[in-house]
């Protein structure tokens, strides 16, 4: 069974419509997302385009900065400074990656934690981790277990959890995330010894390496959920093909459900980032 991110996506978005309307109503607020596109990497330029239309579809305010391929990161620093002052921006994303000459790591740290709606600043991955109100959560993560729980319903209680993967922006956040829904939490990576065996043990998998199909059916136990992060270009048959961590052919023949790539995970991360946005709109507005 395929896990339908399009389809939850849309559904978030209706949600988060109404919930911007009434803002606009009760508080007089119009949550404002501006992102900030360094460069001119072409699929980047998609990806915020496609941010900078689905904010507007639910009634937000969103901006586009372009900045420069040549931008220094005291440019990129002073821009940063004015929309952490400007109020009328409830959200700040930087568009990754950044050109090779910008610190990542410095432009993070930079972004208010109130705007950070990518949820990568120190301080919201200590509120995520603490447990507290009010944390930006990162949008991929976010997106996995909404998707997990489409499939399986609300209570997650007792799932085995297996993240391959053990990055800051997914395989550590959606780790916690599984946590405080009281799954069993396991986190596999590169050196874990026998990992197919790992995976196997898995009620939901989380693919989240950046290796094109590296899971197979032999990896996956019979009716498991799994939810692939991946985002592979491969050439097959002469053609450029996107494809995920997962063997989505071989492995949906043993999934209990599965997110395809694309159509999964990736239109609940740009869901869940207007999501972050409307959050910080209602906690954060002076």
């Amino acid at each position: 069974m395929n896990i339908d991110g399009k389809q939850a996506a849309a559904e978030l978005r209706a949600t988060l419509a109404k919930e911007v309307a009434m803002l606009k109503t009760e508080r007089g607020i119009t949550p404002g997302l501006t992102v900030v596109l360094v460069g001119d990497d072409p699929a980047s330029q998609v990806y915020v385009r496609n941010k900078v239309k689905q904010t507007r579809e639910v009634g937000m305010v969103s901006n586009e900065i372009r900045l420069d391929e040549n931008t220094t990161e005291e440019e990129l620093l002073a821009t940063l400074a004015k929309l952490n002052s400007d109020d009328s921006v409830h959200g700040i994303l930087v568009q990754l990656p950044l050109p090779k000459h910008i610190n990542e790591e410095t432009i993070i740290a930079t972004i208010a934690p109130e705007k950070d709606v990518d949820g990568f600043h120190a301080m919201n991955s200590g509120r995520l981790l603490n447990g507290e109100q009010g944390a930006l959560v990162p949008c991929t993560p976010q997106g996995c277990v909404i998707l997990a729980k489409r499939h399986l319903g609300d209570d997650l209680s007792g799932k085995h959890a297996v993240i391959i993967g053990r990055s800051n922006i997914v395989g550590k956040p959606v780790s916690i995330l599984f946590l405080q829904e009281n799954c069993t939490v396991t986190i596999a990576h590169s050196r874990t010894q026998d990992l197919p065996s790992m995976c196997r043990q898995a009620d939901i998998l989380v693919a989240a390496v950046g290796r094109p199909e590296m899971v197979k059916s032999d990896w996956v136990k019979s009716g498991a959920t799994v939810i692939d992060v991946g985002i592979n270009r491969i050439e097959r048959d002469g053609k450029n093909k996107l494809v995920g961590d997962v063997d989505f052919n071989e492995v949906s023949a043993v999934a209990g459900g599965i997110t395809p790539v694309p159509g999964g995970v990736g239109p609940m991360t740009i869901a869940c980032l207007l999501k972050n946005t409307v959050e910080a709109a209602k906690i954060y507005s002076k």
